[in-house]
């Protein structure tokens, strides 16, 4: 629509251009003579000798005066006289004129003094239709960008309007339309698709709900057998520990196999958990509660999964750390857990202060990761190319850097001489 309103005022200022043209090339025009003016003064001149007076029987309607060699009136056809008219005023004004001859001498003059009035009047209806057409060409042009307003315009802002409210998610607006527009059955069409779009977002929500719920549900009911199995395992495991030697014989293969059994409930209670939460964060349901707490915790939450004792921690500063405690544990746990599938090393645990962060650094000696998998190993599902028969669900490290991206910190890895896991831990 700007353009056309554009497109007017540079119409507009063409024609103030071209009026303007006009009216300075009829003021500085050149009333010479011209043909019809030099047959109608050669006529009237030969007139006047021939007859010796005025002829005023002459078939032209021109308006002219005859002067005698003395500059006196002779004749005067004009409707108004109020102009003197001089061989002089002639020459001045650019009025076509002619000397009368006889015997070679000049006996009078001939002056037309009606040039400038006829050239006035023309000059006045060339004026007044040049504006009239410019009038038609504004009013047409004004009339025509009215109905393209109305009629493609307008309904192509309103459409852009429903497009925009739709990608905002907002789909209970219709697109009100003149249904007899020519984009009336397309915003039918529309009206039809945000109704669809409508109940698809609903029953969208309505199995994510589900989904929730059901993930829930699955997740207790896993966790409460498993749960029950550690416990039973970890209690047999004692019992035959105490009563090594005695009447119930007890081999160490005996024991070696419920610790087995204890440490894979463990690993699919933590696999649930991955599950559980990865499920969560694609729902958008992942939430985090972070408080202050004193750095010592991190050392408490390293040695609660230090169940193989391989862990070695450097002390670490007194600091206060802003953090989900639950959640922390969660990624210590997935690290620790990871290294002992796929390294099976000494675990070195490592912290530096680095502001705003306190920086907390896991290494083990393991084969590493090769380097075109770096930046894969902390995807969702993602499992290296050389884990071989290892089972896994490539979830960890994935769940790891998304909680603490939503601790505000980050999480990042590199392969040096084993796998190292970097944390960074907000500073209170």
């Amino acid at each position: 629509m700007k353009r056309y309103y554009r497109f007017i005022v540079l119409l507009v200022l063409l024609l103030a251009v071209g009026l303007s043209a006009v009216v300075k090339l009829a003021g500085t025009e050149d009333f010479s003579q011209n043909n019809e003016d030099v047959l109608l003064l050669n006529e009237i001149a030969h007139k006047m000798i021939m007859d010796d007076m005025p002829p005023e029987n002459t078939d032209s309607e021109r308006e002219y005066v005859i002067l005698d060699i003395n500059g006196n009136v002779l004749y005067d056809n004009r409707s108004d006289h109020s102009e003197m008219i001089t061989v002089e005023t002639a020459m001045k004004l650019r009025y076509p004129y002619t000397y009368i001859i006889e015997n070679n001498q000049i006996i009078g003059s001939v002056v037309l003094a009606d040039s400038r009035k006829r050239f006035d009047r023309l000059r006045t209806d060339i004026i007044a239709v040049y504006c009239v057409c410019g009038f038609l060409l504004i009013g047409s042009a004004a009339a025509f960008g009215a109905y393209i307003r109305k009629t493609v315009i307008l309904p192509f802002a309103k459409m852009k309007d429903f497009a925009s409210y739709v990608a905002a998610g907002d789909l209970d607006r219709s697109l009100e339309m003149d249904k007899g527009n020519m984009f009336g059955a397309f915003s039918e069409s529309f009206d039809i698709m945000r109704e669809e779009l409508k109940a698809s977002r609903a029953r969208e929500l309505s199995l994510q709900k589900k989904e929730r719920e059901l993930i829930a549900s699955l997740s207790h009911d896993l966790k409460t057998p498993v749960t029950g199995i550690k416990f039973t395992s970890e209690l047999m495991a004692a019992v035959f520990s105490q009563n090594e030697g005695q009447e119930i014989t007890v081999t160490q293969d005996m024991i070696v196999k419920m610790n087995n059994v204890y440490k894979k409930a463990d690993e699919i209670a933590l696999l649930v958990g991955d599950l559980f939460s990865s499920t969560l964060e694609d729902l958008g349901a992942f939430k985090v509660n972070c408080a202050d707490e004193n750095s010592a915790v991190i050392t408490a939450l390293v040695s609660e999964y230090d169940d193989r004792g391989l862990v070695r921690i450097s002390e670490i500063p007194q600091v206060i750390v802003h953090m989900d405690k639950l959640r922390l544990s969660q990624v210590i746990g997935n690290i620790l857990f990871n290294s002992y599938k796929y390294a099976g090393t000494p675990i070195d645990i490592s912290f530096r202060l680095d502001d705003p962060f306190l920086e907390v650094s896991i290494r083990d000696s393991g084969p590493g990761v090769p380097e075109d998998e770096i930046a894969l190993i902390t995807h969702k599902f993602y499992r290296g190319k050389e884990q071989g028969d290892k089972e896994g669900s490539g979830l960890g490290l994935y769940i790891a850097r998304i909680l603490m991206d939503k601790m505000g910190g980050e999480l990042s890895v590199r392969s040096e001489n084993g796998l190292c896991v970097t944390l960074l831990i907000p500073l209170s």
